[in-house]
């Protein structure tokens, strides 16, 4: 089950068709919540909002039916008042993001640069473009999707911290320089840019981007760079 980009399920490598938009957001809302039931109360606000009708309980039965047509026959359980996927979590690629996220990030702080780039690459070549694509303006997705977004950063700051670590200064410079422009108040990312220009002899360069990020947090925020922008 693929969320960190457009919904998708595969069934032994073949891509399985979920249907309309009402069932494919069943589909995500219990693979968030995987091996936990989610009440039928909360399933019925999450994909009517306030038009619910009084057959609702009847249309999310029927979702779930024809969601099972197409899916494993042990993946959704029905459950006292509600409803569970039965998934192992290493089967969603959130899950396996996360995990190898928290394995490469303490590959880091334990000195392993090396083990902790491999294992952030292997994170973040699981992302198909912006997570649970289909349903940005489902109000059950927002936080879902901002979180995932933030942790997608922080990979990828602590995969350039690894490279970094592994002296790929120059290979890093055309990377991070679109990403200063994109997240021109994220100072990681600016330091890391100022790092990788000045262990590549650029140093002029580096210090050129410590002023722009400065000009941009004054006049954005009125503020100056953190004490650990400045000191870098």
């Amino acid at each position: 089950f693929r969320l960190l980009g457009p919904l998708e399920a595969r069934v032994d490598n073949r891509l399985i068709a979920l249907g309309g938009v009402r069932q494919r957001g069943l589909l995500a809302l219990l693979l968030l919540r995987a091996n936990e039931v989610v009440s039928r109360d909360r399933l019925i606000d999450e994909l009517w909002r306030d038009h619910a009708p009084e057959t609702a309980a009847n249309a999310l039965a029927a979702l779930v039916a024809r969601l099972r047509r197409v899916l494993p026959a042990e993946v959704l359980v029905t459950r006292s008042g509600g409803y569970e996927a039965q998934v192992e979590r290493d089967a969603i690629d959130v899950h396996r993001f996360e995990r190898l996220l928290g394995t490469g990030s303490r590959a880091l702080a334990e000195g392993d640069p090396a083990g902790a780039a491999e294992q952030l690459r292997s994170a973040l070549s699981l992302w198909r473009g912006a997570p649970l694509a289909d349903f940005t303006y489902e109000p059950f997705a927002e936080p879902v999707i901002l979180r995932l977004e933030e942790l997608r950063l922080g990979a990828l700051e602590n995969r350039i911290d690894a490279d970094l670590a592994l002296s790929r200064h120059s290979d890093l410079i055309g990377e991070l320089q679109p990403l200063v422009l994109e997240h021109p108040l994220r100072e990681r990312f600016r330091g890391q840019l100022m790092l990788a220009l000045y262990q590549s002899g650029r140093q002029a360069e580096a210090l050129e981007t410590y002023r722009d990020g400065r000009r941009v947090l004054l006049d954005e925020l009125g503020i100056d760079p953190s004490p650990a922008l400045q000191e870098l």
